[in-house]
């Protein structure tokens, strides 16, 4: 429990650093190629301390997710055995990363809009589509549908319930910073058993 102490301390502080918005910026683009950290860790205390940013900090979040994955798209498509593997190994997802191929010949754009909405890794949805040569311009705009639309629900979330959710993120931000990460988790564990 002592990470996840730490790791709730930086959140808290980061979220209201002068920085902070650079600091989601370099997270979202990172965990779209490597990084485990998803940047909804950020963008929920970033958005409750400034609830009238809260779409601007959404926006954040997805222009530079999309920018990272784009950058993922392309280290997968040059450079796949290189540097994508290793990262897929790290995370021991090799036979998940095969399978994915199927998913996309059979559901091309779906299968990069799941990645982008929910836990499944969408560092391992960049570098395999780019890898599997999926088209560039299908995956830009399934990428910008899928990671907007998880942000910006977020973000409309948090501003149409503002104190409430406040309280609530503010009481209970352990046990959000936890489910959160469980997701991410049980997104691994999904592409495991699928």
């Amino acid at each position: 429990m002592k990470l996840m102490s730490t790791l709730m301390d930086w959140v808290s502080k980061t979220a209201v650093s002068p920085k902070a918005k650079w600091v989601l910026a370099f997270v979202a683009f990172t965990e779209s190629i490597i990084v485990p950290l998803p940047p909804d860790l950020l963008l929920i205390p970033m958005a409750l301390t400034q609830r009238k940013k809260a779409f601007y900090f959404a926006t954040i979040c997805t222009v530079f997710s999309v920018l990272g994955g784009a950058v993922g798209y392309y280290l997968g498509y040059h450079f796949m055995d290189f540097i994508g593997m290793p990262i897929v190994r790290f995370y021991n997802l090799s036979a998940e990363y095969l399978r994915i191929k199927e998913w996309y010949d059979a559901y091309n754009a779906w299968a990069v809009a799941a990645a982008g909405l929910t836990p499944i890794p969408y560092k391992l949805c960049t570098l395999s589509a780019g890898a599997f040569k999926v088209n560039f311009g299908i995956f830009i705009i399934a990428s910008i549908a899928s990671r907007s639309l998880r942000f910006f629900a977020i973000a409309a979330l948090i501003y149409v319930f503002g104190e409430r959710a406040r309280y609530f993120l503010e009481k209970r931000f352990d046990l959000v910073l936890v489910v959160t990460l469980i997701l991410a988790i049980a997104g691994f564990i999904v592409l495991k058993f699928l």
